[in-house]
């Protein structure tokens, strides 16, 4: 998300920081480029409008005109006026009542709001250790109820059942009484969409968030639909007392004007971002955190939290410790890494969270991408035991095998083992001088072969 937008700004932000001082001139030029990068990523025009006219009274200000560093005051603004739009800082959500914590999901069909119900519910299951429960009122969409059922099993949450020939409110209320007598923490009830916003549903919606009196109403929002997005949810807002929005499919929209729309225009905050199709694909907005990755300066506070989720500790100590050494790094290692690497939404995923790594970022995402990884690692599953200690022992007739066992050709075998020599490599020039050394080295480019210094970001 953000892509467009990100390169923009950035270019923005370049240009200002070697300009010794800023004038009223080049700051109504570089407003004007700001308000052309917010209208390409969608963002709704009422929004441009109040976003670049604060920028504007502040950037006007004796802080920045007499400022030392003009160029970073101005970016600074830009940012703090990105966090203001956004909504300051993250809303959770609110479950400090008498269990169960009753959690209304609305929203348009198609806009994965089921499948968020199923994320949001492990995601209180793993995260904020909660015992939680789910409902489908949907008794319209065929196989919705089944679809549900399914993804409650997938996450390892309660599904309670219900039936298309019944009432939906209902239902709401059994599930609210069977989830207060078995002592469940919350309930995530799932209510039916429509392909547009029309009276029958939101009359719909109204009568179930009466009847089971929810402590947070969540609209759900596909944010590809950009603009629409923010005007949806106002809809939805003003029929129903929304607590907040979960932004879907923000994996695919590279433009991100729905996220910087939705709170000015609703007055809601978002509080959740559906990051990719995997049911673990949901994340917390930080308005902070989203603002400085649109700006370059990285996540480091994201990318923290999801290491530690993630990485397995142990895994990660042993190959730090031969990393160390300079020695000893093996084609084992070699696939650990890709697995780690994979659990923390590839390469791209990983580096777009590292400060100044932004074009970094674009070459990984094209040199290792997760189908390229997957390919990579069932290489390395097709060699022996000793294949893998060894790499050295491979030789013609070896890696044909291993070519036909993991459906590759004896190219892309070659091209492995050359990967995992130059990372060998690497970890002797991060031993004789370190990372410094060996970026000037490379340019600050990726190394060759798309690889990356074995333990990075462990």
């Amino acid at each position: 998300m953000f892509d467009n937008l990100n390169d923009r700004l950035q270019g923005i932000a370049k240009r200002l920081r070697g300009q010794g001082r800023l004038t009223e001139d080049n700051i109504r030029d570089t407003l004007r480029e700001v308000r052309m990068a917010l209208l390409e990523a969608d963002v709704a025009l009422p929004v441009v409008k109040a976003f670049v006219e604060d920028v504007k009274q502040r950037a006007m200000g004796a802080e920045v005109m007499k400022s030392l560093t003009p160029g970073q005051a101005f970016v600074k603004i830009v940012k703090d006026e990105l966090v203001r739009t956004m909504g300051e800082e993250n809303d959770g959500l609110n479950l400090k009542v008498r269990p169960p914590a009753v959690v209304m999901v609305a929203g348009l069909q198609g806009s994965g709001k089921t499948t968020s119900v199923a994320k949001l519910g492990r995601y209180l299951r793993e995260r904020d250790s909660r015992k939680v429960a789910v409902v489908s009122c949907d008794v319209y969409r065929p196989a919705a109820i089944d679809q549900l059922e399914r993804l409650a099993g997938e996450v390892g949450v309660t599904f309670i059942p219900s039936h298309s020939g019944e009432d939906p409110v209902k239902i709401a209320e059994n599930a609210v009484n069977h989830a207060r007598t078995h002592h469940f923490d919350v309930l995530l009830v799932d209510t039916a969409g429509r392909l547009h916003v029309d009276e029958a549903m939101m009359d719909e919606v109204s009568r179930l968030n009466a009847a089971v009196e929810p402590v947070e109403t969540l609209f759900v929002v596909d944010s590809m639909t950009g603009q629409d997005a923010a005007n949806t949810a106002k809809a939805f807002n003003d029929a129903l007392p929304l607590t907040g929005v979960v932004l879907t499919k923000t994996d695919g929209d590279a433009r991100g004007g729905a996220a910087l729309s939705i709170r000015h225009i609703t007055g809601k905050p978002i509080k959740f971002l559906g990051v990719g199709e995997k049911t673990d694909a949901l994340e917390p907005f930080h308005p902070d955190r989203v603002a400085s990755r649109i700006l370059g300066m990285g996540d480091v506070l994201s990318l923290v939290e999801e290491v530690e989720r993630s990485v397995d500790k142990d895994q990660a100590e042993k190959l730090a410790d031969k990393f160390k050494k300079g020695k000893g790094f093996d084609l084992d290692d070699l696939r650990e890494q890709m697995q780690q690497i994979t659990k923390l939404g590839g390469m791209g995923g990983l580096m777009d969270k590292l400060p100044g790594m932004g074009q970094m970022a674009e070459q990984a995402k094209g040199q290792m991408d997760e189908k390229s990884v997957r390919r990579q690692i069932a290489i390395i599953n097709s060699m022996t035991a000793v294949e893998r200690r060894k790499p050295d022992v491979i030789n013609g007739s070896r890696k044909r095998r291993i070519a036909q066992g993991s459906g590759v050709q004896v190219q892309d075998v070659n091209r492995l083992l050359k990967q995992h020599k130059q990372m060998q490599k690497m970890m002797k020039q991060f031993k004789k001088g370190g990372m410094k050394k060996l970026m000037r080295q490379f340019g600050g480019q990726m190394p060759p072969g798309g690889g990356m210094p074995p333990g990075m970001g462990m």
